[in-house]
């Protein structure tokens, strides 16, 4: 069976918690999202079911526009760069307690979506997130995918 060709795309954070003159941005977050997105792709590339395609050449188009508000333009972007499936993720942070980590998968070409998995985390720190991804991966996304994408 060949691999299906995937993109995916970079985290977003959505703050539930935001106070009003308070910073946004969070650098360690920052560098949270980048870090589940890679073991994402690691989980992903490993399984042998995918082939990763390079998200590069839409990359500042994809930050730019906000995925899971556009109205599945990451699909779009994920056709213009050759894959048959887009990937994309959130974080929700309800607090520095209490956080969701989600995943959306659609087809590339009808946008049409082919799961979802969410995980719960306690914490904000690299090693709850790091868990959390391998989590939803392990016990949640891998069984949907493999049933979902033949």
């Amino acid at each position: 069976m060949a691999a299906e060709k995937a993109a995916v795309f970079e985290f977003e954070i959505i703050r539930s918690n935001v106070v009003p003159g308070a910073p946004q941005q969070n650098e360690a977050e920052q560098m949270r999202l980048r870090m589940i997105g890679e073991r994402l792709r690691h989980h992903l590339g490993k399984s042998g079911r995918f082939e990763l395609i390079d998200t590069a050449p839409v990359a500042k188009k994809a930050a730019a526009a906000n995925l899971q508000f556009c109205g599945n333009c990451a699909d779009g972007f994920a056709r213009e760069i050759g894959a048959e499936y887009a990937f994309t993720g959130t974080v929700q942070k309800v607090s520095e307690l209490i956080l969701n980590i989600n995943v959306y998968v659609h087809e590339a070409a009808t946008s049409k979506r082919v799961t979802v998995a969410s995980v719960d985390l306690r914490g904000n720190t690299d090693e709850s997130w790091r868990r959390g991804i391998d989590y939803l991966y392990r016990n949640v996304l891998s069984s949907r995918l493999e049933k979902l994408i033949k």
